[in-house]
């Protein structure tokens, strides 16, 4: 089942229908968080057994957020054992599967770096999906609100300026063979249909990406399956292991049928190379 299927399936199952004018904060006590996720795990993973986490993944997610529309979440593989794949879900948004995160063969998997929105106090959860197909899962407690809603700008308009253009920049240089980080900078206003359009007053149409595809030299790095919980103008920061100098693709598609390809020559004599 694909995860865009699952995205569905928990929204159906999980979730009461979404007002606007609905208070955001809601701070449930643990029993209660706990058997939400007990229900979101089969939404999501089925049968599949969900282990603690602890000494395979560890998410650093702020305790109270300073802007709900712009969180930080730092995921970390810190086992030995391979790691094909991490899900991020946000338990109280409106879709919570935030994203899945695969890694390709050209991938450096041990810190992958994202900014979400989060609609109310949560639990958010990290699993990690090992290459036997074991399944991980650790989980921080989140203070923030209505960062679902959060208006991206003074006009739609406005916000769609720029859509598709791209920023890379590799944090600390470039080595064959040797692990390197990448920052990806995406113009995307990320609407998800609950923000409202401060000119007009009205409620914005969704428009948000729901694919992201990294290779370098003709190997896959990081797919990226997301849905409306990535932040408006997404930065991702992730690994990869350069084999030989190539360029580092990147294509995008969003819920509009829009897609937006660019290259990147790696190694780059600045670290800084952007598309416009």
């Amino acid at each position: 089942m694909g995860v865009n299927r699952r995205l569905f399936l928990v929204a159906a199952s999980c979730l009461t229908a979404f007002s606007p004018t609905a208070p955001a904060q809601v701070d449930e006590d643990e029993a209660a968080r706990n058997a939400r996720w007990s229900v979101l795990q089969g939404a999501i993973f089925g049968d599949r057994k969900v282990e603690d986490g602890t000494g395979v993944i560890e998410l650093e997610a702020p305790p109270r957020a300073l802007d709900a529309a712009l969180v930080p979440l730092t995921v970390s593989i810190v086992g030995r054992q391979p790691v094909k794949s991490v899900y991020l879900v946000i338990d109280n948004n409106p879709g919570p599967l935030a994203g899945r995160f695969t890694f390709g063969p050209a991938a450096d998997p041990r810190t992958l770096k994202v900014r979400m929105r989060v609609n109310q106090y949560t639990d958010i959860h990290a699993v990690a999906e090992g290459a036997d197909g074991r399944l991980y899962s650790v989980k921080k407690f989140v203070k923030a609100a209505g960062g679902c809603s959060a208006p991206v700008g003074s006009g739609d308009a406005k916000a769609l300026q720029g859509l598709g253009q791209m920023r890379l920049k590799l944090l600390d240089g470039y080595a064959p063979g040797k692990p390197s980080q990448a920052q990806l900078m995406i113009r995307h206003p990320q609407f998800n249909g609950m923000q409202m359009d401060q000119i007009t007053r009205n409620y914005t149409m969704p428009h948000f990406i729901k694919t992201i595809d990294v290779s370098h030299a003709g190997q896959a790095v990081l797919r990226v399956e997301s849905d409306i919980a990535l932040s408006t103008d997404p930065v991702i920061t992730f690994g990869f292991v350069p084999r030989a100098e190539g360029p580092l693709k990147v294509v995008v598609r969003d819920s509009g049928n829009m897609n937006f390809e660019r290259s990147f020559e790696v190694p780059v004599s600045d670290a800084v190379s952007r598309s416009d």
